[in-house]
């Protein structure tokens, strides 16, 4: 056989063993991915699942594949994570792996992947870094900004008040207030809830599209810069998003239990007036002092599982969870719901109980389960500026007010309407009686 002959078989020898070593490395890989429901082509798992309550789907899923397992959107790869052990694992233990952002049809159309909420690699890096630091310039974690808050819990109030004990559904009111904080911070100033501008900005916020196109600033300087207008645009937008619509729909739904549960708000202002009294606004100090108001409070959080879902992950390179082999660029669900809801943590966690966060002797227990901010290096931005609004906000409506809903309390429903993304509660109206 002349030298070309046995060069021809030899390089045919050594593509045939590449070819099978690829084949078998594929194979192999995809073996040890996460186990979950037969796929079909192009509906992946779509017709197996609620895409009303998608949560409730994955839950049972979750009963017979596991703690961790994969479902397909569509083309689109998905590994679910459920339960404590496995969502700390991801969030904080492997953290880095797990800090990409997930990509879902809605939040690319909105945000598509420039702002804080939604950008990765880099861009988000700097953009998360910026953000938190303005934010501390601005007073975060100051008490500048808890007397923003404070201040604004007085004009809440006070407008609260001129209802004349009407009722009313108070959902625009604590739109405005949370609103008027973030205001506050980034343009210096808060507005009357009267104001043109104000209630225009806030009509914006749904207007993502509208919003970014009326946008003109000139960019000056050399080189690729992460600070665009286009992203330091979308993260101002995403402040206000997440700045507003989470804290004032988590005050909306808390304000709706403590109409179930009037007993809870007796017990939580009789503490109040024992600790903070009629004559002065509540202050973050006051909370150390308040146990049921601060388990009151982290219940509120917890019962109503805002985000069931967590705002989607992704690895940013091959990662081995595990047992499991999981892709670079595959999608994470890190179910927050199986977290807040843990029986083993909240004994019948499906029922409102201040209990889970009340040791034997009446003061606060602390729970690593608590994560209605997320966890890891992708944890709310905003979650110290959240937790003083809720505490004082509310506070603040109890000390100065007793609820009268409209129905009698044992026929509210606070059971929330269950969407893909966020539960959010039932409207409602509610009478304010001054105290």
């Amino acid at each position: 056989m002349d030298l070309l002959g046995t060069t021809t078989i030899f390089l045919l020898v050594c593509i045939s063993c590449l070819l099978l070593f690829t084949t078998w490395r594929s194979t192999s890989q995809k073996q040890q991915q996460p186990p979950g429901p037969t796929t079909l082509p192009i509906v992946g798992n779509i017709l197996q699942l609620n895409p009303w309550n998608l949560p409730e789907s994955l839950k049972k899923l979750s009963k017979k594949y596991g703690s961790v397992f994969t479902i397909c959107l569509g083309p689109q790869k998905v590994v679910v994570l459920y339960g404590y052990d496995v969502v700390k694992e991801a969030l904080i233990d492997q953290g880095d792996n797990f800090s990409g952002r997930g990509n879902l049809p809605l939040t690319d159309r909105l945000f598509q992947g420039t702002g804080i909420v939604t950008s990765n690699g880099e861009t988000w890096k700097q953009l998360r870094r910026f953000a938190l630091t303005t934010l501390r310039d601005f007073g975060m974690g100051r008490k500048s900004i808890e007397e923003r808050i404070q201040e604004e819990a007085h004009f809440l109030v006070e407008r609260i008040r001129n209802t004349h004990e009407r009722p009313f559904n108070p959902a625009q009111f604590l739109v405005h207030a949370v609103s008027n904080i973030i205001c506050s911070i980034v343009f210096g100033d808060r507005f009357d809830y009267e104001d043109k501008k104000f209630l225009t900005l806030i009509d914006l916020l749904d207007k993502n599209d509208e919003l970014q196109k009326s946008i003109q600033i000139q960019e000056k300087g050399n080189g690729h810069s992460e600070f665009t207008t286009e992203t330091l645009s979308r993260t101002t937008l995403d402040l206000f998003l997440a700045g507003t619509g989470t804290t004032s729909i988590t005050l909306r739904h808390g304000l709706l239990i403590l109409q179930k549960y009037p007993e809870i708000a007796e017990r939580m202002q009789k503490e109040i007036d024992c600790v903070i009294g009629r004559d002065r606004s509540p202050c973050m100090a006051d909370r150390s002092q308040m146990p049921y108001t601060d388990a009151v409070v982290h219940e509120i959080q917890r019962f109503i599982d805002f985000l069931p879902l967590n705002v989607p992950r992704s690895v940013i390179k091959d990662t081995k969870f595990r047992d499991y082999f999981i892709p670079k660029d595959t999608m994470i669900f890190p179910m927050l719901s199986s977290v807040l809801h843990d029986s083993k943590e909240f004994p019948n966690p499906e029922k409102f109980d201040p209990g889970h966060f009340l040791n034997a002797n009446g003061t606060f227990r602390k729970s690593d389960y608590f994560m209605p901010f997320s966890a890891g290096k992708r944890i709310c931005a905003g979650e110290g500026l959240a937790r003083m609004e809720i505490f004082i906000f509310l506070t603040a409506i109890l000390q100065n007010f007793t609820l009268k809903p409209t129905v009698h309390h044992k026929d509210i429903d606070i059971s929330p309407i269950v969407s893909t993304l966020a539960n959010i509660p039932r409207p409602y109206e509610v009478s304010f009686l001054p105290r």
